[in-house]
């Protein structure tokens, strides 16, 4: 037997230009070029958690479903009452929920953002 290839058999050719073909290929498909990681930006630090941030997190959420502030998808204010309605009612059981263990600060916040959604949602609804 001969180590030499059968001259019959299809050689295998690699393409060591692979990675640029695909990127091109994906530059006119539309999609983002990836960056490596070093180049790409570092996230953004994430506020502390705590008792306010998620209140007003519900509270900001009741204010967008109401208009008063316009959606992040849209960037138009948009009236969801139902959506309003359950915002203030997430923040109203959050608020039972932790009764006796706020502090003074936490529990004026909350009461003053339930306070304005309720104010604010009895307004639009006459």
């Amino acid at each position: 037997m001969s180590n030499d290839a059968n001259p019959s058999e299809k050689k295998l050719y690699v393409d060591e230009d692979w990675k640029s073909q695909v990127e091109a290929e994906k530059a006119a498909a539309g999609e983002p070029k990836t960056e490596p990681a070093e180049k790409q930006r570092p996230p953004e630090p994430l506020p502390p958690p705590t008792l306010t941030f998620l209140a007003s997190t519900l509270y900001l959420q009741g204010a967008v479903a109401m208009g008063l502030l316009p959606s992040p998808l849209s960037d138009q204010p948009e009236l969801q009452l139902d959506r309003a309605k359950h915002a203030i009612d997430m923040l109203a059981m959050l608020q039972e929920k932790t009764a006796g263990n706020r502090t003074p600060d936490e529990s004026q916040e909350i009461e003053e953002m339930l306070h304005q959604l309720r104010m604010a949602f009895v307004a639009i609804k006459k």
